[in-house]
């Protein structure tokens, strides 16, 4: 299955709608911990990258840094990854997310 991309069909809905196509994306396994491992280094070699991710294996850790290259969140450069700019972008709304979860929990 190729990388969700706005435009393209995202799991769960027949659309393209850019916000359906990221939620595809961002909730895929192991998705959000790579990007939050990326976002707090520069820079983060595949095994390093797998070791701040226990559990992760390395088939997986793999088809997920393809997508996120493939959808342009992360970029590889002589075998270090790291978030795009764009992509770092996603750090106020994933933590304003996160403040709303909290609250949301609180409430129950």
């Amino acid at each position: 299955m190729p990388a969700p991309r706005p435009g393209r069909a995202a799991r769960g809905t027949t659309t393209g709608r850019p916000i359906m196509v990221l939620l595809d994306l961002l909730g895929r396994r192991w998705t959000l911990r790579i990007c939050s491992e990326l976002l707090a280094a520069e820079a983060l070699g595949f095994n390093e990258l797998q070791a701040r991710c226990a559990g992760v294996s390395p088939s997986v850790l793999s088809q997920r840094l393809r997508e996120l290259v493939e959808a342009r969140i992360v970029e590889a450069d002589a075998g270090r990854y790291r978030l795009t700019k764009l992509a770092r972008e996603l750090s106020g709304p994933l933590q304003a997310l996160d403040a709303w979860a909290t609250r949301w929990a609180r409430a129950r």
